[in-house]
């Protein structure tokens, strides 16, 4: 889950990181209000999760709060990578001096987090990882003894900060970390951290990507997601209580355990080569009951792209005969001519097939094992481009 830059300062505060306090608007007279609040020299920034956004005329400086109106007014409704801004930050003007980039990543070669700092701050790290690697300087973290102060002080030299500022860049980067650690993030980076010319440090941007998986421990974060960047179909799936990613193949796939749709997807790639794959990754899990059932299909024929649906269901917990019904349920709200093919094996694996066939439905296929089903969904695909 991506937090939006002023829920990431907002946070990054809470851990005693230092940040010009804005506040966020949704009209062109509360950024007047704010502006004016804050002294009338205030920076307008667009609040999407997309990257770019002062290249497209997200981010501007103002000197007014009339200024501030105006700017906000065109900034709000306007569109950045596909996303609609909803919301601007209106922050504080810095004087800025140099900028720096600090962040955390967790490195899944080494089982650690890692954080990196650089000198050039304000330049996506990936940018510079590519141009200038050697400007990147980082330090592996113990878990069971967070970040040391010598490390911290390995990334001050490194990257030529000077000394006057050790201090204060070990505290941000500490408090870096705990943040990181307690918000369950798998990324955390402020990007920049400015030096301003009176001499301090600041976090003037900043961005969080916490882990899915522990949001149920985490409810204040959980509350903060945004759907806007994701698609329509993951949301609809997370509401549901199924696990699904889109993709950009033809095949649906429906499946029952994550290992058995991993495979599924390997098997339509296998035999679809080049041309023809998966359309999503989707576990609908254990003992999934027939309304679960549905739900996943109509999340799957939503998806333009899908010519062919494979459902491989391996009935363990999972009841066949409950996911025949959930078939037929879905395809009795959602009317469609797109190839079915399902395989059942399992627990009331016969019990299912006799449902399916009773519907004597045009465009379900039976098929006794994933590879035959395999193939026979690239073949219907095929026909279908």
């Amino acid at each position: 889950m991506n937090l939006h830059e002023y829920q990431t300062k907002f946070r990054f505060a809470e851990f005693g990181i230092p940040i010009k306090r804005g506040k966020t608007a949704t009209t062109g007279q509360q950024a007047y209000d704010i502006a004016r609040e804050l002294g009338g020299h205030v920076v307008i920034k667009a609040q999407v999760l997309a990257g770019g956004r002062g290249k497209a005329g997200g981010v501007k400086v103002v000197n007014s709060p009339e200024q501030a109106e105006e700017m906000a007014a065109k900034i709000l409704g306007m569109k950045i990578k596909g996303l609609t801004v909803r919301k601007v930050l209106v922050d504080p003007a810095v004087n800025i001096a140099s900028e720096i980039y600090l962040g955390i990543v967790n490195d899944r070669s080494i089982g650690k987090p890692v954080i990196m700092a650089s000198s050039e701050g304000g330049v996506e790290i990936e940018i510079v990882a590519r141009d200038n690697p050697d400007a990147i300087v980082t330090e592996s973290i113990d878990p069971f003894l967070g970040l040391l102060d010598f490390q911290a002080r390995t990334l001050a030299s490194g990257i030529n900060l000077p000394h006057e500022h050790w201090r204060a860049f070990a505290k941000i980067a500490t408090n870096l970390y705990r943040c990181y650690v307690a918000s369950d993030a798998v990324l955390a980076e402020i990007n920049p951290l400015v030096i301003t010319k009176e001499n301090e440090l600041l976090a003037l941007d900043g961005k969080m990507v916490i882990d899915d998986n522990a949001l149920f421990r985490l409810p204040l974060l959980a509350e903060m997601r945004d759907t806007d960047a994701e698609p329509v179909e993951e949301t609809q799936a997370r509401a549901a209580g199924i696990s699904y990613v889109k993709l950009d193949g033809q095949i649906g796939c429906m499946v029952n355990g994550a290992g058995l749709a991993m495979t599924t997807m390997d098997m339509t790639k296998l035999y679809g080569g080049d041309e023809i794959g998966p359309a999503n990754f989707l576990d609908i899990g254990g003992g999934a009951q027939a309304a679960k059932v549905a739900a996943a299909l109509r999340i799957i024929l939503a998806d333009l792209n899908v010519k062919s649906v494979l459902l491989n269901i391996f009935g363990g917990i999972t009841r066949c005969d409950e996911v025949a019904r959930g078939i037929l349920q879905a395809l009795d709200e959602v009317k469609t001519n797109i190839p079915m093919i399902i395989r059942l094996a399992g627990t009331n694996a016969e019990e299912g097939l006799k449902i399916i066939d009773s519907a004597q439905l045009t465009n379900l296929t039976s098929a006794a094992t994933l590879t035959e089903a395999a193939k026979k969904a690239v073949e219907a695909a095929q026909g279908a481009n």
